[in-house]
């Protein structure tokens, strides 16, 4: 396994509201607890609904922590706050190279097919122009990332819903999502394995929670950020194929959009 360097881990509090005018009583699904692992560990955390009402969580297909609830009718409140310590990844001093398809695990694979807003079988010969002469692995995963970076415009908070990766490539432009997932088609085309990861970034400009892509190579997963490439301390709260998996809230019902949206990301001493 290539050495991995670490920066010194940081500690971030991050704080989600949202706020909804709930006109009838609406079954919902969050995803706002992340969870402790080999990159961040959760120091503290609050989970607070207004008015309280009954929550059972459950663990999704991916590993996330999902929140099921019935939302009253009425002005309805949700509020997330989380510190945590994350580590900050940089490049890998070593190279990262191609694992080939049969050396994957087992739950890598899934991350390998073309999915709703990822249509990797669309992208073969693009892909393959794009990191055309460069080594296998890492140094691929890089070039796409840049590419995306320098060819698709990043527009903060322009679009409410996930569009495909082939939309995403024929506007030339969106939001962090909609690049994260042209890139993680590109990667997939190549048989590298690709998934969308949302949560928080520290410095982010406008505010707001944010998505980029991690890919499987040298037999570890990488942090990848085509709409924000300097590196930041971040909090994953979920990880899934595309959109469709990570979404910070499903409502089951009538659209219910909230009236009030706010996100901060702080650092703690």
């Amino acid at each position: 396994m290539p050495a991995v360097n670490l920066a010194e881990q940081l500690r971030l509090r991050a704080r989600c509201l949202l706020e909804f005018d709930v006109l009838i009583a609406t079954p919902m699904v969050f995803m706002l607890r992340p969870q402790s692992n080999s990159h961040q560990q959760i120091v503290a955390e609050t989970f607070e609904l207004t008015p309280a009402c009954q929550v059972d969580e459950f663990t999704d297909v991916y590993g996330n922590l999902c929140q099921r609830l019935q939302a009253p009718v009425g002005a309805f409140r949700v509020l997330s706050t989380i510190e945590a310590r994350v580590n900050v990844p940089v490049r890998p001093a070593d190279a990262c190279g191609f694992v080939e398809v049969p050396l994957l695990p087992d739950d890598a694979l899934v991350y390998l097919l073309p999915s709703r807003y990822c249509e990797a079988d669309r992208f073969g010969d693009m892909a393959r122009d794009i990191v055309a002469g460069l080594p296998l692995g890492y140094a691929q995963v890089e070039a796409i990332s840049r590419w995306v970076t320098e060819n698709v415009r990043n527009i903060p908070l322009s679009s409410t819903y996930p569009v495909s990766a082939t939309e995403v490539n024929q506007r030339g432009e969106g939001v962090c999502r909609d690049l994260a997932q042209l890139a993680i088609s590109l990667c997939r085309a190549l048989c590298i394995p690709a998934r969308l990861a949302v949560g928080y970034l520290q410095g982010l400009d406008p505010m707001d929670n944010h998505a980029w892509f991690e890919a499987f190579v040298g037999g570890r997963w990488h942090t990848f950020d085509p709409a924000s490439p300097s590196v930041g301390g971040r909090i994953v709260v979920a990880r899934g194929r595309d959109a469709a998996d990570v979404a910070i809230y499903n409502q089951y019902g009538p659209l219910l959009l909230p009236t009030v949206m706010e996100v901060s990301v702080d650092a703690r001493d």
